[in-house]
């Protein structure tokens, strides 16, 4: 897992169970743009690519013109098994 899925893995898991962020709020949070977090929660979440199924990690909803990012129960598991102490540094 790289740096920036695991910094995205800590951010939703540090919200209540089942609660969903908006993906403007995760950009800020981590200094990053909408598009670069789309890229990685793409990978991220349970569409396949490359014709093998994505981890299944997050859900990326649109919700009155929102863009939602919501932690599974498997993103949860793998927030738990990612290393603390590496933290996410943008590239800016």
């Amino acid at each position: 897992m790289d740096a920036l899925a695991a910094a995205l893995l800590r951010e939703l898991a540090a919200e209540p169970e089942g609660a969903a962020v908006s993906l403007p709020r995760l950009g800020k949070r981590l200094g990053q743009g909408a598009s670069v977090l789309m890229r990685r929660l793409a990978s991220m979440g349970e569409a396949p690519i490359g014709g093998a199924p994505g981890p299944g990690w997050v859900r990326v909803e649109q919700e009155g013109g929102r863009w939602l990012v919501r932690l599974t129960p498997a993103g949860r598991a793998a927030a738990q098994e990612s290393p603390s102490t590496k933290t996410f540094t943008s590239p800016r």
